[in-house]
């Protein structure tokens, strides 16, 4: 008697979470009010910067950024559109930084007489930038720019 009442009530439970789960649609922030399992519309895109402003970088190694509009140019394993004029061979004509001599290396450092595979496509590493609102507030400060405030401020920095 007892084993039926504890199934009755380990089914009435579980029958009560499915229930739950059924009238709870699961959203998450990122998506806005729209449901997990719904698709969203993804927003219309902004109007890329496009004036060929070199930008400064915010840490050592940072990839530069692209301070021009990229949309529609092809990079795939057939054709990388940025190497019409970032190439060594093309920087005379076209007036553009030139492709990093890193770029033309393997893997074990060989230099190569063509962009490295690794290197190959640019929007993995390097973006377009968008005059937009950041979504987060950003407090980054570079190391020179620490090390300037701590010693303004006549302290030594710890080691």
């Amino acid at each position: 008697m007892k084993i039926h009442r504890l199934f009755a009530l380990v089914l009435c439970l579980f029958a009560g979470i499915v229930l739950a789960q059924q009238s709870r649609s699961f959203t998450d922030a990122a998506r806005g009010t729209t449901p997990i399992p719904e698709t969203t519309k993804p927003p219309v895109l902004g109007n890329a910067v496009n004036d060929d402003v070199r930008r400064a970088r915010n840490y050592a190694m940072q990839p530069p950024t692209i301070p021009h509009r990229v949309d529609g140019y092809q990079i795939d394993k057939n054709f990388n559109k940025c190497l019409d004029c970032h190439a060594r061979a093309k920087i005379e004509v076209s007036q553009a930084i030139p492709v990093s001599i890193t770029h033309y290396m393997d893997r074990d450092g060989h230099t190569l007489p063509q962009v490295s595979t690794r290197r190959y496509f640019c929007l993995q590493c390097h973006v377009p930038q968008d005059a937009v609102r950041p979504i987060v507030n950003n407090s980054f400060q570079d190391v020179d720019t620490v090390l300037q405030q701590v010693q303004a401020a006549g302290k030594t920095p710890k080691k």
